[in-house]
């Protein structure tokens, strides 16, 4: 009992710090209705400024506890409010999702760039003074932690139900523009929130780094603890919230005491709030939570059949080309290219045209390369067993969440990758941890495909024929369907249709897309591992689809080389590594509002080339025919058109 106690009494100073981050999530949401996915981020770049300011700087503790809660993060939220996340919460879901990511990602630059990696620490505030409770030693930080907490939720409790600018707070995200018409603000009521939410956000991440270490990734990815507490209380009952914070605070610690050293059953300690996550977001009601309004998109344009096969056969030929010639030494890293590429194409189906996020797709791209290696069939046939596995473990997430849609559908997808990287991936039945696995090249009808440019040449096939796939699927009575359901769900459960089911096709199709990516990669590497398919790696392939262009097949590709470039571009010049993370998040930032991202603007720029050129070329033509004649010598119009003007340029 004394040792039931004593872990119980530590979980609930861990949960302390859990309420305090997930308060400030539920704030934000509460009044603006955008989900934060970077409000880790935000709690770990300021516990980085904290560190600056107490060590670097030298500044009284206190000093620097008042500059960073009451200057900077009030500042920092209210930027990111006026600039960046205004109006999200009237759009679609994803579109707040891949813009908070954006944020995620670019926060872990920045935090690179300006305090490069080397070993830092923050101390426990009053270090050293503990008292004795029930024979539990108790330390003044986790004292003040649980004060901080139960001082946190009764003051937002205060705010939002007994002040009127906490009327004017939950008004704000009801109906603003009543608001407006009463005299408030609600622009301003927002800037406010996002302060204070960012401030708690701050304190949630001092107050949690002297226990995991002032670490980019550690604290950014705790905030998937503040996930499960802010569901716990719908995103909206602080109340629920902290006691799902100390409930989930209070099982990570009876789960290290109690839970076995070994076996499977150990590697489940890193993943109780995953579990937590997502046993509470499939059984609470969706119902009840606002998730957004739904609005439709202006897709990419969708070429004709001619110029797909044209764009496919050039891409081959240019591929060769540079595989033989051009770069012959960096053969293996087009095929690299070539396997985010089709990861990338399995999010086009699924984002682009069907308007679901998952922020999964390289765990079922680890599935698919998992279950070539382990089947040992290096064929045709293995590699299509490989994405069929993927397929149906895409169709095994969808079940359990067959009513959930946005936020909530997206959220469970995070949790099942971060279950499969800590427990499946590192398993003993699977690639063990840090373990690898073999796996041959394929062979076709009995020939081995062995050397370096076959294979990937065979990579980039297959991505141009999957891409020929989809855009027969888009143009379609399915493709007219899929974006039906995207832009307008309501209407067509009006109309009859069952979308449930239909879901579920599509998550299996896209796994099965991805898990085919999987098992071609693990053929091109030779091994593979549990740390090939790290669920940070979903973030960043979601992101690079979305800026490049999720509802196109040139933004998928343009994208893969870009996921590609990327680590290269690091080891090269690793001084720059922070940077180029900062660029890619808050380029995302600027590009996530328009799932089309940069290739819709080539496609504007091809369409205005093809407007000034073709013209001109037209006219050299028409220059050669026969002066005030037809091509067959007659006066009169041209009856057969010299120039195609749908194909030229």
């Amino acid at each position: 009992m004394g040792s039931l106690f004593s872990y119980t009494l530590l979980g609930l100073f861990t949960g302390a710090a859990y309420a305090i981050m997930a308060s400030g999530l539920v704030l934000t949401y509460t009044t603006t209705r955008v989900f934060n996915i970077a409000h880790g981020a935000f709690g770990m770049f300021l516990s980085f400024v904290f560190w600056d300011f107490t060590q670097r700087q030298g500044m009284p503790t206190v000093l620097s506890l008042i500059l960073v809660l009451g200057v900077v993060a009030p500042a920092i939220g209210w930027f990111i409010q006026r600039f960046v996340t205004r109006g999200l919460g009237e759009g679609p879901v994803s579109v707040a999702l891949v813009v908070t990511v954006g944020l995620l990602v670019g926060l872990i630059g920045l935090a690179q760039q300006i305090w490069p990696p080397e070993p830092r620490s923050l101390l426990p505030f009053w270090n050293g003074t503990t008292w004795n409770v029930g024979g539990t030693y108790v330390s003044a930080h986790q004292v003040i932690t649980l004060v901080c907490a139960i001082a946190v939720a009764f003051g937002l409790y205060l705010l939002l139900n007994r002040t009127r600018i906490g009327t004017a707070m939950r008004a704000s995200v009801d109906n603003p523009d009543l608001l407006r018409l009463f005299g408030g603000k609600p622009d301003r009521v927002a800037a406010l929130s996002w302060a204070i939410g960012m401030s708690l956000a701050a304190l949630g991440g001092i107050l949690l780094a002297p226990v995991v270490l002032l670490d980019y990734y550690a604290l950014t990815l705790l905030v998937i603890n503040a996930y499960a507490a802010a569901m716990l209380g719908r995103l909206k009952s602080l109340p629920m919230t902290f006691g799902g914070a100390m409930a989930l605070g209070v099982l990570e610690s009876l789960a290290v005491a109690y839970l076995p050293k070994e076996g499977v059953i150990n590697s489940f300690r890193a993943v109780i709030p995953a579990l937590f996550l997502f046993a509470i977001v499939v059984l609470m009601p969706q119902a009840q939570l606002r998730i957004g309004q739904v609005k439709g998109i202006v897709t990419a344009p969708v070429p004709t059949m001619r110029l797909s096969l044209g764009s496919g056969a050039g891409l081959l030929v240019v591929v060769l080309l540079v595989v033989n010639l051009v770069a012959p030494n960096q053969v293996l890293l087009v095929g690299v290219a070539a396997t985010y590429a089709i990861v990338m194409l399995s999010l086009v189906l699924l984002t682009g045209y069907g308007g679901h996020v998952s922020l999964a797709q390289f765990t079922f791209a680890g599935i698919g390369a998992l279950a070539y290696a382990k089947l040992d069939e290096p064929n045709l046939l293995g590699l299509l067993l490989s994405a069929l596995i993927a397929a149906a473990a895409g169709a095994l997430v969808a079940l359990p969440v067959l009513r959930l849609t946005g936020l909530y559908l997206a959220l469970s997808t995070m949790a099942f990758a971060v279950l499969m990287d800590k427990v499946v991936f590192n398993a003993d039945f699977a690639f063990k941890f840090n373990g690898t696995l073999a796996a041959e090249r394929l062979s076709i009808v009995g020939l081995r495909i062995g050397s370096d440019t076959a294979y990937v040449w065979f990579m980039v096939l297959a991505f141009v024929l999957l891409s020929l796939g989809l855009l027969v699927l888009r143009r379609g009575a399915l493709g007219r369907l899929l974006v039906a359901m995207r832009d307008s769900p309501s209407a067509c459960g009006t109309l009859g249709l069952d979308m449930r089911w239909f879901r579920v096709g599509l998550f299996a199709l896209s796994a099965g897309i991805a898990g085919l990516a999987g098992g071609l990669f693990a053929g091109l590497r030779g091994t593979v591992g549990a740390a090939d398919f790290l669920y940070f790696q979903s973030l960043l392939v979601l992101l690079l689809a979305v800026v490049f262009g999720a509802t196109s097949v040139t933004g998928a590709l343009l994208g893969g080389f870009a996921l590609m470039l990327l680590p290269e571009l690091q080891a090269a010049s690793p001084g720059l590594a922070g940077l180029m993370f900062a660029v890619i998040g808050f380029g995302a930032v600027l590009l996530g509002r328009d799932p089309n991202g940069l290739a819709n603007h080539l496609f504007r720029v091809g369409r205005w080339l093809r407007g000034r050129v073709a013209p001109g070329l037209e006219g050299r033509l028409q220059s050669l025919l026969p002066r005030g004649g037809s091509p067959d010598g007659t006066d009169g119009a041209v009856d057969v058109p010299l120039v195609d003007m749908e194909r030229v340029g």
